[in-house]
């Protein structure tokens, strides 16, 4: 039994599992659908498996190297997180705040509609400037002496884009499993509002700390 690889594990399943911007997106893509949900949660994998890449390949060294670059990258994905946000507080208005118990909320689904889900959590999470940071931290405590560290990287690595594809589904299929309830238009624009006011202030922080520096 491999004892360092499942405490990785946990301590994986801890980072990922972790509220925050991906989470967020993947909740209130799934709203509008299971496929939207799962498109994004495949999308924060996606994200996931550059920067675990980035961190095996130790590029991400110069990340960490370079303050412009990492500020850059920062303000960069602080204003597309500030973008979501800003987007869900405006889809407010366009959500009724009434409707018939058997009326459909949900918008149809479309490639395009899937394509930009998919689109939106990627980016939410490679645009996090502090991912690549936490896993060339994180990865060579969990590299045994004497062993070579490329493939114990890869497992590392492949380990932590297999927890995302687990639980950010997971996420999406149960928030699609209570969409009776959650897509009431009460209840809807409460969570609309929420995710979008969460995603507003995490932008603004991402924002405003390359900007004051």
């Amino acid at each position: 039994m491999d004892a360092q690889l499942l405490a990785f594990t946990g301590v994986a399943a801890g980072m990922v599992a972790l509220p925050g911007a991906d989470f967020t997106v993947v909740v209130r893509n799934a709203l509008a659908s299971r496929r939207a949900g799962v498109a994004t949660a495949l999308g924060v994998a996606g994200g996931l498996l550059v920067h675990t890449a980035l961190a095996v390949a130790g590029l991400a060294a110069v990340l960490v190297t370079m303050p412009v670059l990492f500020r850059t990258v920062q303000l960069l994905g602080g204003a597309y997180v500030l973008y979501l946000g800003l987007s869900a507080l405006y889809a407010i208005r366009r959500r009724p705040a009434t409707a018939g118990a058997d009326q459909d909320t949900a918008p149809r689904e479309t490639p395009e509609a899937l394509g930009r889900s998919l689109r939106q959590g990627f980016l939410t999470n490679a645009l996090n400037p502090k991912a690549p940071v936490l896993f060339l931290s994180l990865l060579p405590q969990f590299v045994p002496d004497g062993r070579p560290p490329l493939p114990r990287t890869l497992l590392l690595a492949a380990v932590v884009v297999l927890l995302a594809l687990i639980w950010f589904p997971a996420v999406a299929l149960l928030v699609d499993r209570l969409g009776r309830w959650l897509r009431r238009p009460r209840t809807a624009r409460a969570i609309e509002g929420g995710s979008g006011a969460a995603l507003t202030a995490l932008g603004l922080v991402l924002v405003g700390g390359p900007l004051l520096h």
